[in-house]
């Protein structure tokens, strides 16, 4: 699904000044890569990565376990991000950018705080093989997580919701395939703190550039 761009809603405002068809593939690239940054550092430390850590070690079975994480990961995100593209579509350009000001602030505060895998999570689905399980456990535990917070706020933000879906998911990848393949080799070597500032620092620069969006489609800038 791809949504017409319009003004306000075109990612990075640093293309209005190139060529259209370069501008176009620009706006690809932010609907893609954008995303798949922010997950990427969210998901570091996150319940979903231990998660994947617990599964690593109980079954001993990484590649079913990442097909299962990409099939929980695509169902939940795509669900997310049709919600954001449709919460998008009832406000202004300038409303729902200061909406996503404030939400993108809540979330990197969020992002501080350290997560916890609760045992009803770590247990879900334990009769099942290792994709099943996974993909159960998974699509639950991401459920009000912080990343499907942002899918729906990057969904809301960007026009082409296929790509941000793709790149919320390519995200979950890079956090979690090396927790699987490499156990806690990888998580225990992880600078989690520093980590998480990243997060939070990357979720409050989308919260400026969505304030400076709002002002300058109010005309005060």
């Amino acid at each position: 699904m791809t949504r017409t761009p319009y003004p306000g809603r075109e990612g990075c405002t640093c293309h209005s000044r190139v060529d259209p068809p370069l501008r176009k593939t620009l706006m690809m690239l932010d609907s893609l890569l954008v995303p798949t940054a922010i997950v990427a550092l969210a998901e570091i430390g996150d319940k979903t990565q231990l998660l994947a850590l617990i599964l690593a070690a109980r079954f001993r079975k990484p590649w079913p376990i990442i097909a299962g994480i990409v099939a929980a990961t695509l169902a939940n995100h795509a669900a997310a991000g049709a919600v954001g593209a449709w919460f998008g579509s009832f406000f202004s350009d300038s409303t729902l950018h200061w909406i996503l000001a404030a939400s993108f602030t809540a979330t990197a505060l969020w992002t501080l705080v350290p997560d916890k895998m609760d045992d009803d999570e770590a247990n879900t689905a334990r009769k099942f093989g290792p994709f099943l399980t996974t993909l159960i456990a998974f699509f639950l535990a991401e459920i009000g997580d912080k990343t499907q917070v942002a899918t729906v706020m990057l969904a809301a933000q960007y026009p082409d919701l296929w790509l941000v879906i793709i790149g919320t998911t390519l995200g979950m990848l890079i956090a979690n395939v090396p927790v699987v393949l490499a156990g806690n080799f990888a998580a225990d070597k992880l600078p989690l703190t520093l980590i998480r500032r990243l997060a939070a620092s990357a979720f409050f620069i989308l919260a400026v550039v969505a304030v400076y969006k709002a002002m300058q489609i109010s005309g005060w800038v």
